[in-house]
């Protein structure tokens, strides 16, 4: 451990008050034991001590005030360095003051003395910081931003925060996230993955779209709205300004009239656990994270969404954790694919659970397997957008019309080869 921080004035004149009243009523040896500490603890010399211990312990006022070291030629520098720099801190205003003005002198802007240009040399922060004070007092500061704070931090105050109970008996109660497929930089407009978890079943609905605009991001609701065998009850995403503005919050309104919204805590990853380990076996573990960033691209990712809604949702195993009163215990349920977990709950209707049954049951898993397969080695020959070619979203969007039980011979008849029975 370092040396201990020494003792402001002001401290020791608390710390000499508090002991003065023992001092004074104590005998020979106990005002021996008491300078001894104040002689270890405030630092001074015991004469010193004696003497303050035996006076008053006020402060004298200055007889005469200092004056200041500084003409108002190196105040004038010093405001015109600051407005240069937008006004910013003493403590990063005082390092730049001699580059600065010197700047503005070789571009005529500013005309100093030698002496003028060695006061902004050895000028202190402290005194900087004294010369900042006068100048925000009067109403020389950084240029702020004279708008209101965005709308979704407005329009979030009204929903509740937290996370979605992990034994909702309902199929409905969705976990939403938005994946990046930006590559090593964020610059420019690329390709993302919008997940849908659901907490009961498991099912899970991907879409991809080129961009973050509200026309994208309403078609990928669309797209997941007519594909979807079971409503909306619930969407829980994060706080990003995709999913909470005015424009997508009037669509949801339109669109599920009794849809209920919420969302995580911010910085609280753990608020959405399911789509988050999904962006990583479902997302990332198929697309990797290379860049994609074209109209191609995107398509082409929609197609391979678009078998793996069957390879997943009727084939792959979703594990589940049971209630058990133990915190620290993880007990799961049997493994099954999200369709089964789907087919025991009343929120499936008997025709369409019936479409459904026919669709897996001519559905070639392998063969649906490979095919997703092929298109990502398709997908990761194509080549990337080009700087001076933009890319067309319009070219991107889903047809709205569809609705099941169209949307999901749509999603066969894609397919193409044998791997589904037509």
């Amino acid at each position: 451990m370092g040396e201990p921080e020494p003792m402001s004035l002001p401290e020791r004149y608390k710390y000499l008050r508090l002991l003065q009243p023992n001092y004074l009523a104590a005998n020979r040896r106990g005002r021996s034991q008491l300078l001894d500490e104040a002689e270890r603890v405030t630092k001074l010399h015991r004469k010193t001590v004696i003497r303050l211990l035996r006076g008053h312990l006020q402060r004298k006022p200055r007889t005469r005030q200092r004056g200041r070291s500084y003409g108002p030629q190196v105040e004038y520098a010093v405001r015109l360095v600051a407005r240069t720099l937008d006004y910013p801190c003493a403590e990063r205003l005082q390092p730049a003051l001699l580059s600065t003005a010197s700047s503005l002198i070789r571009h005529g802007e500013l005309q100093l003395s030698a002496e003028i240009l060695e006061s902004l040399e050895r000028i202190s922060v402290s005194t900087v910081g004294r010369m900042v004070h006068r100048m925000r007092r009067d109403g020389l500061q950084p240029r702020l931003a004279r708008t209101r704070p965005s709308a979704p931090n407005l329009l979030t105050r009204s929903i509740p925060a937290g996370r979605l109970p992990r034994h909702l008996p309902d199929p409905g109660h969705f976990e939403v996230d938005l994946v990046h497929h930006c590559g090593a930089t964020t610059t420019g407009q690329y390709t993302h993955t919008l997940q849908l978890i659901d907490v009961a079943t498991g099912w899970s609905e991907r879409v991809a779209i080129l961009g973050r605009s509200f026309l994208v991001m309403q078609d990928a609701f669309e797209r997941l709205l007519a594909r979807l065998p079971f409503p909306i009850l619930e969407l829980h995403p994060d706080n990003g300004l995709e999913f909470f503005n005015r424009f997508l919050l009037r669509y949801w309104h339109q669109a599920v009239p009794h849809l209920t919204l919420s969302r995580s805590r911010p910085f609280h990853k753990n608020d959405n656990p399911l789509v988050e380990e999904k962006n990583g076996s479902l997302v990332r573990g198929y697309i990797g994270f290379a860049r994609l960033d074209t109209v191609a691209q995107t398509n082409l990712l929609n197609q391979i969404y678009d078998r793996m809604w069957l390879l997943h949702n009727f084939f792959h195993p979703v594990m589940r954790q049971r209630p058990d009163p133990a915190p620290t215990a993880r007990r799961y349920d049997l493994p099954r694919p999200a369709f089964d977990r789907l087919c025991q709950t009343p929120a499936l209707p008997a025709g369409r659970q019936a479409l459904l049954t026919d669709l897996r049951q001519a559905t070639n898993a392998l063969k649906l397997r490979d095919e997703v397969h092929a298109l990502l080695d398709r997908l990761s020959r194509l080549p990337n957008a080009k700087p001076a070619k933009p890319q067309d979203v319009h070219r991107t969007l889903f047809n709205p019309g569809l609705r099941l039980p169209e949307a999901v011979a749509s999603v066969a008849l894609s397919i193409e080869g044998s791997t589904v029975a037509r």
